[in-house]
């Protein structure tokens, strides 16, 4: 290892230039856009051509964007019309965005174990939280690293229950030669500022299905049928709409997007090969035959090994300018308040009211594997312009502040 160094290092970062690929394609094409003076896309053409190319890039019928993560986790619960009280499997480490778009359908989340060396849900666990009111599984590709999908969808299958694939972390992703967002029945993504590439907030809902896809079409734009004869509004649904603004930075970032994911893989892969050995820290788990595509880089720290655990360890880097998130969302998301005081809709509690009791297990220490998994973990930046001598920096500091800090 080389000797520490002892100034540091600015790394680049996803909330600015410096770690992003942003440049004069995307402002060409916003300038098309303003020049036209046509900035909504059911008018446009930007958002209907970044559509028609990432369907074609990814291997599936129908991609529609839409105007967040958030968004098209809701258009693909919205798609499967769940009658109230029916339940969603999902996992209990995951951005809020993705849990309360099932709430709003009047749906339960129900939550499965995660693996704490991938902080994936598992397949013996999404079996066990399964009922006879199971609408459907949704499984996140966290961090970018693929779910065991082969064994989910024989579960899922068996018993022909929707899965949808939540790969808002992990464009690119591979799974037995399989594209994440390729396997399951609907598939979303997210364009928000820290993605493989953005467009500052955004998102995309894939499927195969053509009866899906005309309902998330429907459900993104208030229900309204666009270009078909005598449309209406058909059912409750929101303006999800992504504007041409949007569309025009996502045509521009599209092209990039396999260079910037090679050059996050090759970056991480470095890292991997560098902080081999360190006692107390084990670097990412991939499974044979997957791709993770790393939207971040993550350690699982072992406490009884570094003194203080992944909060120790990561004020160390973070002294140095490694700007780390020590246990990812702190909590299980159904520890926070949403969950445990089931604020929804004024003092209704609804649709918590419609909940079998068995489906609000909503205890930490009903998933000992999840707690351990976020007590355990330490989140490092990453991006597409990571070069040699920022993967040298942080193998460097992460060596010598273990150093430190090993009991």
């Amino acid at each position: 290892m080389d000797p520490t160094t002892t100034i540091a290092m600015r790394l680049p970062s996803d909330q600015d230039s410096s770690g992003r690929n942003l440049g004069e394609t995307e402002l060409a094409n916003l300038s098309q856009v303003i020049a036209s003076g046509t900035l909504i896309c059911t008018k446009g053409t930007f958002v209907k051509e970044f559509e028609r190319r990432f369907a074609d890039q990814l291997g599936v019928r129908h991609a529609f964007a839409c105007s967040s993560g958030t968004a098209a986790i809701h258009a693909a619960v919205a798609a499967l019309d769940p009658e109230p009280g029916d339940e969603f499997v999902t996992s209990p480490i995951t951005d809020m965005g993705a849990l309360t778009p099932i709430l709003y359908q009047g749906a339960i989340p129900v939550f499965a174990e995660t693996d704490p060396r991938t902080w994936n849900i598992t397949p013996a666990s999404i079996e066990w939280a399964l009922s006879a009111r199971t609408r459907a599984i949704i499984v996140t590709h966290l961090f970018g690293n693929p779910c065991d999908m082969d064994k989910i969808l024989a579960i899922a299958n068996s018993r022909g229950i929707p899965v949808i694939e939540d790969c808002a972390q992990s464009f690119l992703a591979e799974h037995h030669g399989q594209f994440v967002g390729t396997m399951g029945t609907i598939s979303c993504f997210s364009l928000q500022q820290g993605k493989h590439i953005t467009t500052g907030e955004g998102g995309i809902v894939t499927t195969h299905d053509d009866d899906l896809a005309r309902r998330i079409r429907l459900f993104i734009n208030k229900g309204w049928a666009y270009e078909e004869p005598q449309p209406d509004h058909e059912f409750l649904a929101l303006n999800y709409r992504m504007s041409e603004l949007q569309g025009a930075v996502a045509l521009a970032q599209l092209p990039k997007l396999a260079t910037a994911v090679q050059k996050r893989v090759l970056a991480a892969r470095s890292l991997t090969r560098k902080l081999s050995g360190i006692p107390g820290i084990s670097t990412p788990h991939v499974a044979p035959g997957s791709v993770h595509t790393f939207w971040k880089y993550c350690l699982r720290v072992d406490p009884q090994t570094i003194r203080g655990g992944c909060d120790g360890l990561g004020t160390q880097l973070k002294s140095q300018g490694i700007s780390c998130v020590p246990r990812y969302i702190q909590k299980p998301a159904f520890m926070c308040r949403i969950f445990q005081e089931q604020k929804t809709f004024g003092k209704s509690r609804f649709p918590f009211t419609l909940a079998r009791p068995e489906a609000l297990r909503y205890d930490e220490a009903l998933f000992p594997l999840t707690r351990e998994a976020l007590q355990n973990i330490l989140v490092l930046p990453w991006n597409e312009n990571y070069h040699e001598e920022h993967v040298n920096y942080i193998a460097n500091v992460i060596h010598d502040a273990t150093l430190q800090v090993t009991n």
